[in-house]
């Protein structure tokens, strides 16, 4: 069998980048022999890590190893370079971008123009920044038909709960009305232990601890990380046209000890709720906390626990639960965005 072979880009080595690699360095020989393609990372671009540079592929064994003892590549890693992020970009070589850096919530940069570099240097994109998608999907999208190329962002949203490709591929000739989520683990496992005595502060406290919280929780508290995901579910699943600015957005930073006991009293929980309709012709999003009925399958999404509910024309409602995902799901994400990739390149040319 002759191999192809796949260049990647990687822009970001946090704890999914990390895994994701790590992946690689376990699956490398299974996707040779299934799909016939070497997979090899040429560059991998980092904002506090540095960069490595090889286009016969980074050892990323060793860039693991690295960053694992020091927090950073060695100095005297002989794959080390030293560009900006674009320069690493338009050198790597790759057929595809990996996004992977922090979102940004307030307009989905550096990632959009990460990814406007690599469709300018003929690249594929895979990102699990939603920063792009729910700033930003529409136009991106168009880019990337305009030059032939792909723009796959499973990860997203819910890891890598095939959530995208549920309804792009197994729901052919359906029609997206609406869908509703609980997709922020945060605010969910705050809320549990609330549930259970703990005050607000108490329970945002045991959240860091355990490592579900920043230290600065608001992007999540406030509900912007449940926004950008309606964001992108509306703009892929709903063709709208949101941003989470767009969004109706209420947090979970009112909510009190009394209002849990309030709402066990009537038979029920809070949850913040993620909901996509249409209205009046529009698209319209919004995140709230509201009461869910003890007998509603969203009352026992417990912990850090994730789920969706789509409602179609053609096939109603349909829902997808992801059971306390660790970082292992959401490099799986990027890593099935890859060999989806790998079927889309292998078909295109075996019909040329």
């Amino acid at each position: 069998m002759n191999h192809n072979k796949l260049n990647i880009c990687l822009v970001g080595f946090g704890n999914a980048g990390k895994e994701f690699c790590r992946m690689l360095v376990e699956k490398g020989e299974e996707i040779k022999n299934t799909y016939g393609w070497n997979v090899v990372v040429t560059a991998i671009s980092t904002w506090s890590k540095g960069n490595l540079l090889d286009l016969s592929g980074v050892d990323l064994k060793r860039a693991l190893d690295e960053v694992e003892a020091a927090g950073r590549f060695s100095h005297d890693n002989p794959q080390k370079a030293d560009h900006s992020t674009t320069d690493m970009i338009k050198k790597s070589g790759a057929d595809v971008l990996i996004e992977l850096s922090t979102l940004s919530i307030k307009d989905g940069q550096p990632a959009v123009s990460h990814i406007e570099e690599a469709f300018a240097n003929h690249m594929h994109v895979i990102t699990a920044n939603k920063g792009p998608i729910a700033w930003d999907y529409k136009r991106l999208k168009a880019l990337a038909d305009e030059k032939g190329l792909y723009l796959l962002h499973e990860t997203t949203v819910m890891d890598g709960a095939p959530v995208f490709n549920l309804v792009e591929k197994t729901l052919p000739g359906c029609r997206v009305l609406r869908f509703k989520g609980i997709l922020n683990s945060t605010t969910n496992f705050i809320m549990e232990e609330m549930e259970a005595g703990a005050d607000y502060e108490a329970a945002l406290k045991e959240a860091q601890i355990r490592g579900f919280a920043e230290a600065d929780a608001s992007m999540d508290i406030d509900g912007w990380d449940a926004a950008a995901k309606t964001a992108a579910l509306i703009n892929v699943l709903m063709d709208g046209d949101a941003t989470p600015m767009t969004i109706d957005r209420t947090g979970i930073a009112g909510i009190t000890v009394k209002d849990m006991e309030d709402a066990r009293s009537r038979g029920g929980k809070i949850k913040l709720l993620c909901e996509g309709y249409r209205h009046e012709g529009e698209v319209k999003g919004r995140v709230y906390p509201a009461f869910v009925d003890n007998k509603d399958i969203f009352s026992n999404i417990d912990s850090t626990t994730s789920i969706l509910s789509i409602t179609t024309d053609l096939m109603g409602e349909i829902c997808m639960v992801e059971r306390n995902p660790e970082i292992q799901q959401t490099a799986y994400g990027v890593y099935s965005d890859m060999l989806a990739l790998i079927q889309d390149i292998t078909r295109d040319e075996a019909s040329l």
